[in-house]
């Protein structure tokens, strides 16, 4: 089995130089509390609508649309999405028997988020072996250890030809309303392309990660140099579309918004292709070891059939607090929880990677997060902090209020301007916004109820998946609500696609019309997740603000829109046991 014999940190306090005699935790904890309260901002949570001028932010610049006709038939499955959600659930229902499957999607092609996320630098921060789905079934042995965007692209595009899914494929394509007929039985889908399908089931996978997030800063339209979002990213202004330097930005002034994991993989290429580079810091990510490497191609020619599951809940396991008689991945991941160690301790360790990193003690100390870890999602690089010392790189250190204004110029921060010719926004995707915004268009099921309507105040699911008054209707929900949460989401997207596959064979086996959630079991799945919440309210409140914990203010928060309780194993063991019992619990059926 791989053990990742490359990671170098495992352990990684005493490595560090850290000496847990000498940590004041309580000085520790009053820094984390004065940190958080100067960055409570509610306006971070303002939508920025990329229509009109803006709407070059959400723009596919990689492929053109091609012109066709409205497409009007019946299938047995839509697929709203076609990234690695979309992928798994067409490959899922594939293997049970059902053959007629469209993927629908506003990209040009299968991928998803990585079919969107190009910029230099990008890859996957969860070991290779462990995030690509079904290594055993392809045999793709994956070139690195963690995987890079264009790899994982070209991933997606090979499990989309081995199961023809692509041929009935709409790209470039926005699904603009969702109607059940109850006097058909089925789903009527709708497009901007004039598109009408029916459909015995639907699963709406668009994605966690599916709309660009702009911030709202004052001056937002005010300035005149050249802007792009990372996902949107603009090779024909920048150069390296090959993998190559970024030669386009000789000469030029650039500047990022944005320190998190997008921006730790985007800046060191920046800082080598521009003239001279400034990243505007919010708040400073925890940046841990990565140890990338490429993979012996031979990697898993002797291992048991079964390896990739192995590996997989193992990771799973310890990531999820369970410790293990062996770590089969040994990353940051997996070191951190294995050793069970003290957060206090482990953020003092990152610190203390930065003071022995930067070179400059103030940019040293503008870098350091005083937050507890797993606050945010934390981050792996092994260039970024040191590109910090290069003589081209400034970093400009907001305080934790961001920037104040955009000028024709370039930003202003604490009242200096900081002039530019490119601005980069690396700041992520909307999350936790309306699902109906998330998925771009309103669902109307049973006697006109609209899921707008329905999630208005909360969630309300069976399994996170199926909601009542929407038969025939799977929904992975943004940010795994009442579902499981893990840190490989490919794991948790497989497994919601084997569920619901499962329940759609059951009903067709059954000889049912549809299936629909019993009102009961909805209410008591949604208690059970609204129990966890509370018991998660005391940690998130004391992040620091960011998208995790609604920027600091939880009052905004629904409880309900929280994940199950149990360990990601743990749950779908518990959706598992489910199928097996045999009579789906829960459900009603229309026979």
């Amino acid at each position: 089995m791989p053990d990742g014999k490359g990671f170098e940190a495992m352990d990684f306090v005493a490595s560090a130089g850290v000496d847990p005699e000498r940590v004041d935790a309580e000085a520790l904890r009053e820094r984390y509390r004065a940190e958080r309260a100067h960055r409570v901002d509610t306006d971070r949570t303002a939508v920025v609508e990329l229509t009109g001028e803006r709407a070059r932010w959400a723009a596919d610049p990689f492929t053109a649309p091609v012109p066709r006709a409205p497409v009007a038939d019946t299938v047995e499955l839509v697929v709203v999405g076609a990234g690695f959600g979309g992928l798994l659930t067409a490959i899922r229902f594939r293997e049970l028997g059902f053959t007629r499957i469209r993927l629908i999607d506003t990209a040009g092609d299968v991928g998803g988020v990585w079919y969107w996320n190009r910029y230099p630098g990008a890859m996957c921060d969860v070991d290779a072996l462990t995030y690509l789905p079904r290594l055993e079934e392809t045999g793709y042995v994956p070139r690195d250890r963690y995987a890079s965007a264009g790899e994982i692209l070209d991933y997606a595009r090979t499990l989309a030809a081995q199961h023809d899914l692509t041929d009935l494929a709409l790209f470039h394509t926005t699904v603009t309303g969702l109607r059940w007929d109850e006097g058909a039985g089925r789903w009527m889908t709708t497009t901007d392309r004039g598109d009408e399908i029916a459909s015995t089931f639907v699963m709406v996978a668009d994605g966690y990660f599916n709309r660009p997030r702009i911030p709202a800063i004052p001056g937002l339209d005010d300035f005149r140099g050249h802007t792009f979002h990372t996902s949107r990213w603009d090779h024909a202004y920048t150069g390296g579309a090959d993998g190559g330097p970024l030669t386009g930005l000789a000469g030029r002034r650039v500047g990022v918004i944005g320190t998190g994991a997008t921006a730790a993989q985007v800046v060191p290429p920046l800082a080598r292709g521009a003239e001279h580079l400034v990243v505007f810091q919010r708040t400073p990510s925890t940046v841990g070891v990565r140890a990338n490497g490429p993979l012996d191609p031979g990697v898993v020619a002797d291992l048991a059939p079964g390896w990739q599951q192995e590996r997989i809940h193992n990771f799973n396991a310890i990531v999820s607090g369970r410790r293990q008689p062996v770590d089969l991945v040994r990353d940051g991941w997996t070191d951190y929880h294995q050793a069970q160690r003290a957060n206090l301790l482990h953020m003092e360790a990152l610190r203390a990677r930065v003071d022995a990193t930067v070179d400059d003690p103030v940019t040293a100390e503008a870098l350091k997060p005083y937050y507890a870890y797993f606050c945010t999602r934390p981050v792996f690089h092994d260039e970024y902090l040191e590109t910090f010392n290069r003589p081209n790189t400034t970093l400009v250190d907001t305080g934790g209020r961001g920037i104040e204004r955009l000028t024709e110029r370039g930003v202003v921060v604490g009242g200096e301007e900081y002039a530019l010719d490119c601005l980069v926004f690396a700041t992520g995707f909307e999350y936790g916004t309306a699902y109906t915004r998330k998925t771009g268009f309103d669902v109307v099921g049973r006697d006109g109820l609209r899921l707008s309507e329905k999630y208005a105040t909360r969630f309300s699911t069976l399994h996170g998946l199926m909601s009542r008054g929407f038969p025939n209707l799977f929904m992975v929900p943004g940010g795994n609500m009442q579902s499981a949460v893990t840190l490989n989401v490919l794991y948790t997207l497989d497994e919601n696609a084997l569920h619901a596959a499962h329940v759609a064979a059951g009903t067709r086996g059954r000889g049912a019309r549809c299936f629909d959630v019993d009102a009961e079991a909805e209410e008591k799945w949604v208690a059970e997740c609204v129990a966890h919440a509370r018991d998660n309210a005391e940690f998130l409140e004391s992040c620091t603000p960011n998208r995790f914990n609604a920027e600091g203010d939880l009052s905004r928060r629904a409880l309900a829109n929280a994940n199950h309780p149990l360990p990601v194993l743990e749950f779908f063991d518990l959706l598992r046991a489910w199928r097996d019992e045999g009579s789906m619990p829960g459900l009603v059926f229309d026979e």
